[in-house]
């Protein structure tokens, strides 16, 4: 049970990674990125093709895709700052989906369908627990979430730039009567989570399904970790997505139900909505 669970942290903190990128989205520019493991798949995808094809050295490689992984973000940022500046949040987070598709499509038309051959940038053992090996990806996954829940929260609350960002997410209007360069700031979150996608699908795609559909389809257990702190608090969207991997590797390891390991972040997502709406269910039912 304990080799289930600790062998569950490397997805974990794949999860609570894009969780923390799925929370900034929410919180700072009003939307749910639907797209936004797409982009880092499609980043790994293209650091894949510079290695294999062109011959670059990995690390170089990995710098090209996860440059690509921000740029594609920062794209579709500009477009929904352009044009989708006054939607409301559903329609602005409904139209990632367009992105997410696109993204897949073009990835099967450019590297065809198959699993990619991605390079290990990081590999081997890291310590063990009770005899359990913990490998290096594990601890890089876990320690990338936890420093950038943390950096995020530290900039946001200690920096002139962090307060202009709660300026344009609670009053975006006023921000921008004040002068607050409100598109800029807005392609610049969607360039950084990009950016923090790309690296940790780069580091775990070896260790993953990595053809497109899998990787961009992240997007949902990431969803239901980020859902755990409401899509509004980082570090309960880290431990949600700790506690979706460590459940997903529990789950692995009993043969009786593993078959419903798929299905968790699903289970996930509808258990904390029903909890969140226990009170208006409740009232309801007296």
């Amino acid at each position: 049970m304990l080799q289930g669970a600790l062998a569950g942290l490397a997805a974990g903190g794949l999860y609570a990674v894009l969780a923390v990128c799925l929370t900034l989205m929410s919180r700072l520019v009003r939307v749910v990125n639907f797209a936004q493991a797409a982009t880092g798949m499609f980043g790994g995808f293209v650091a894949v093709w510079f290695v294999s094809e062109i011959g670059l050295p990995i690390w170089l490689g990995a710098l090209l895709g996860v440059a690509v992984g921000g740029l594609l973000s920062a794209l579709i940022g500009w477009i929904v700052a352009t044009w989708l500046a006054e939607a409301d949040t559903t329609t602005r987070s409904a139209m990632t989906v367009g992105p997410l598709l696109l993204l897949i499509s073009l990835s099967f038309i450019l590297f065809g369908n198959k699993p990619q051959p991605f390079n290990p940038i990081i590999a081997g053992p890291a310590f063990e627990i009770g005899g359990v090996v913990i490998s290096q990806v594990t601890v890089a996954t876990v320690s990338m979430a936890i420093v950038v829940a943390i950096a995020c929260k530290l900039v946001l609350a200690r920096t002139s730039v962090g307060t202009q960002l709660r300026a344009l997410s609670e009053r975006p209007t006023t921000a921008e009567l004040i002068g607050i360069p409100s598109k800029p700031l807005s392609i610049a979150v969607w360039a950084v989570t990009g950016v923090i996608s790309a690296i940790v699908i780069i580091i775990v795609a070896p260790s993953q399904s990595n053809d497109a559909t899998s990787l961009s389809m992240l997007i949902v257990p990431a969803a239901a970790a980020a859902l755990l702190g409401g899509f509004r608090r980082l570090d309960l969207a880290v431990v949600g997505g700790l506690v979706l991997g460590v459940l997903s590797g529990l789950v692995a390891q009993i043969s009786e139900v593993s078959l419903i390991r798929n299905f968790l972040p699903f289970l996930f997502i509808v258990i904390l909505l029903l909890w969140t709406q226990r009170k208006e269910v409740w009232d309801a039912a007296r």
